[in-house]
């Protein structure tokens, strides 16, 4: 008969414990619940769509729900019956204990693994700086009641929003760098994307630092379709002809709309910061026209709403040429150019090249000063 040795009975013990492995919880402590309330369990799966994982009831206080074992992290969302909003949280294969409160599901505490406190820091810092642009906005309107008819003024807001942006981005990338492994880094460029605060190249530079087990996921890959969508579009690249229909109903396409410098400027006639900034446009358009310089104004406008947009053309005075499909976000001009905020703008030199992107007030001119001394 063979000895059984202790290094045996130990290798055997570890075996065990891998085939069953203990149940990972997430204990919710929602004392201002009622008993009987329903909550919701869903992962985020392909193609961005939740997947309804378990439901639970709201006993005493408390829940518990038994989380699935993963081979690498998910993002779950939880959704309680009668509040508004949801909870955001990584299952990471560890336990996670969270104190909810009905009134305000995003401020819940969540704790549990390192992935969930990157999460709680990155939607901190999003909180910080929002608050801060709220309080400036605040002080600024409080000296100036009729704040949005002073282009100056917004402007002004505008550049310091913009600062405190540029420091929030700068924690941003720190977080990414340091986090290789983490889900939470693919949502932060996800996030960076959407909002423009990073060119493409740098965010490029981020993403191909993450794991391969990162890269692996439905988000990340959407952020790689993302990245090679941009790309196309970046600082660099030749711009890619569309053909869009004018207010007149005739099709007119970006090669023939060109000029020795050509600025592609995306809005709308509901688009209030597009409205604020027109003027500037115009100033812009009436002064450099003569030497060269063309706009295609493409407008996300509704469909049906073609009168606002043609009053919005004739309000404002904008006399250059213009074309929309009317399909608001959904234009496939906007989809190409993967428009995901307005004003988006994209200026190109003589040979269709994008020679620079978003630039508006004072840096819009002298960039065009610079292309057409």
């Amino acid at each position: 008969m063979k000895k059984i040795t202790l290094g045996l009975l130990v290798a055997l013990a570890f075996a065990c414990q891998e085939e069953k492995p203990e149940n990972i919880t997430f204990k919710g402590n929602a004392d201002n619940i009622e008993d009987g309330t329903s909550v919701y369990l869903s992962q985020l799966g392909e193609g961005g769509q939740p997947q309804p994982v378990d439901t639970i009831t709201v006993e005493k206080g408390n829940f518990e729900i038994d989380l699935p074992e993963v081979e690498f992290e998910t993002l779950n969302i939880l959704r309680i019956d009668g509040a508004r909003g949801n909870i955001i949280f990584i299952n990471e294969n560890e336990p996670i204990t969270a104190t909810i409160y009905k009134d305000s599901l995003r401020s819940s505490e969540i704790k549990g693994g390192d992935s969930n406190q990157l999460f709680n820091e990155y939607v901190s810092e999003i909180k910080k700086v929002r608050s801060e642009m709220q309080k400036m906005v605040a002080e600024y309107q409080k000296n100036n009641p009729n704040i949005r008819q002073n282009p100056e003024i917004m402007q002004e807001i505008q550049e310091k929003q913009k600062e405190l942006q540029e420091k929030n981005t700068d924690k941003f990338k720190e977080m990414v760098s340091a986090h290789p492994n983490s889900l939470v880094s693919v949502l932060i460029l996800s996030d960076m994307i959407n909002a423009k605060s990073l060119s493409t190249k740098e965010v490029q530079e981020l993403y191909d630092g993450l794991s391969n087990e990162v890269k692996k996921t439905s988000i990340a890959k959407n952020v790689d379709e993302s990245l090679t969508k941009a790309g196309a579009t970046a600082v660099g690249s030749k711009a890619p002809n569309f053909s869009a229909p004018t207010p007149e109903g005739n099709k007119l396409s970006l090669k023939e709309a060109m000029g020795k410098v050509t600025i592609i400027d995306f809005w709308a006639s509901w688009c209030k910061p597009c409205r604020i900034e027109n003027p500037n446009v115009v100033k812009l358009y009436n002064k450099y026209h003569d030497k060269g310089l063309n706009i295609l104004g493409v407008s996300l406008d509704k469909n049906g709403q073609k009168d606002k947009w043609l009053k919005a053309i004739e309000d404002d005075g904008l006399t250059w040429q213009h074309v929309s499909n009317l399909q608001y976000w959904r234009g496939p001009v906007a989809q190409m150019y993967n428009i995901s905020s307005i004003p988006a703008t994209f200026i190109l030199d003589e040979s269709g090249t994008i020679v620079a992107k978003d630039l508006r007030g004072d840096a819009l001119e002298a960039k065009i000063a610079e292309m057409l001394p």
